[in-house]
């Protein structure tokens, strides 16, 4: 796909399992099970999905996934697979190396959507990419150093600290535009400063859905995580959000759905839901 001066690429960087209640809320299983397959553990299959925008100046990645410094009992926990998936590997298919990006934007700095901004070399955590900066919320980077109990586990320094050493984070205070054809929508339900990339070119226009849209099924405006901080705010996000993508035909990527990559939306009786899958 092409929008404006970017060339997107859709690479997976992950397979793993989150339980489906917590990824659904108060949606019964009845429903949400209709829309995903469960295991004996009542997780659903997920992917980490990361965009890459290329143009004739930058190499740009927004989230990094799961990464691979992972523990054989938390890639139990999660059913983390990591093999067949690493980023700079992919990138590389791609004729792209590490050293040539020059940006990840960081929807939020959850271990699933920022696991890969650092790799183990030897016994020492280094950044997989030494060249790029590194775009973060000023709130998520507040929270994410003095978290909520209910998400600190989500939230892991190994990730980013190495990043803020070398001085290669940039923190950021707004929705701005952050390049030409790049904006930022900031949304806080899941977690406060989660800010969500929207690539247009006035034509045609994607928004990131990060975890505000993380699978097809989460278009509808109740379905939302029990994961979120404030799901009531979630919900008014959607509401306020879905209506100006639909007027747009907008595009929304997913970075968590292991069978749709991206959709356009559609207008029902019942409201705005997904319609049209999309290849990127």
């Amino acid at each position: 796909m092409q929008i404006g001066q970017y060339k997107l690429s859709s690479l997976v960087t992950s397979t793993f399992a989150l339980d489906g209640g917590a990824m659904f809320g108060v949606v019964p299983k009845t429903l949400w099970s209709k829309q995903v397959s469960v295991d004996d553990l009542n997780r659903i299959d997920m992917v980490t999905r990361t965009l890459l925008l290329e143009s004739d100046d930058r190499k740009i990645l927004i989230d990094t996934g799961n990464g691979d410094k992972w523990n054989n009992r938390m890639q139990e926990i999660f059913k983390i697979e990591t093999n067949g998936y690493i980023l700079p590997k992919s990138l590389a298919v791609q004729g792209i190396s590490v050293e040539e990006i020059t940006d990840v934007i960081c929807t939020h700095l959850h271990f699933d959507h920022v696991g890969g901004n650092t790799r183990l070399e030897g016994d020492k955590i280094v950044p997989t990419f030494p060249n790029a900066k590194y775009w973060v919320q000023e709130e998520n980077w507040k929270l994410a150093n003095q978290p909520y109990a209910k998400d600190k586990a989500s939230y892991l320094d190994e990730n980013w600290a190495v990043l803020a050493e070398n001085g290669m984070l940039e923190i950021l205070r707004t929705e701005r535009e952050l390049f030409d054809d790049i904006s930022l929508e900031i949304v806080n339900g899941h977690t406060l400063g989660q800010q969500l990339p929207i690539i247009s070119d006035g034509s045609n226009t994607l928004i990131y859905g990060g975890d505000l849209f993380p699978m097809k099924a989460h278009i509808p405006i109740p379905w939302v995580m029990a994961y979120d901080n404030e799901p009531l705010r979630s919900i008014a996000e959607k509401q306020r959000i879905l209506p100006l993508l639909l007027s747009r035909d907008a595009t929304i990527f997913f970075e968590h759905d292991p069978k749709t990559v991206a959709c356009k939306l559609s207008s029902t009786e019942k409201g705005i839901i997904g319609g049209k899958n999309i290849v990127i």
